[in-house]
């Protein structure tokens, strides 16, 4: 059994996925860029900031899959730059501070809408 989860406090989907999927006791996210909802559109400013939006993005899709930050156990993070890496390093640390999950960093030749990063996460239900 699968549960497709959707809400309209994060961006929504610009492609056929969903928000997230709820399955087996797990919540797998799909990757968030740093879309405000409200405008749909990619905020201005630099990686720690688009950081900090992608995170508050994957945050109200696990609220609404009854789920938190708290209870993630993997991510991964697409960097368009490796340069990129201490300051979104600093953000991500400030939300997963206590038993941070699993982590993969990587760089990638390009992103969606030309983003600076991009996180996935699977998390407990």
């Amino acid at each position: 059994m699968r549960d497709i989860i959707s809400t309209k406090h994060a961006p929504q989907a610009i492609g056929p996925y969903s928000q997230a999927v709820r399955a087996n006791g797990f919540v797998f996210v799909s990757g968030q860029i740093a879309i405000d909802p409200a405008t749909q559109q990619v905020i201005t400013g630099d990686v720690a900031a688009q950081t900090d939006r992608v995170i508050r993005n994957l945050s109200h899709i696990l609220e609404s899959a009854g789920s938190s930050l708290d209870k993630v156990v993997r991510s991964t993070v697409f960097l368009k730059s490796m340069a990129d890496f201490p300051a979104m390093n600093n953000v991500y640390g400030t939300f997963f501070n206590a038993a941070p999950p699993a982590r993969s960093t990587v760089e990638v030749a390009r992103l969606p809408k030309d983003v600076l990063v991009e996180i996935d996460v699977i998390a407990l239900a």
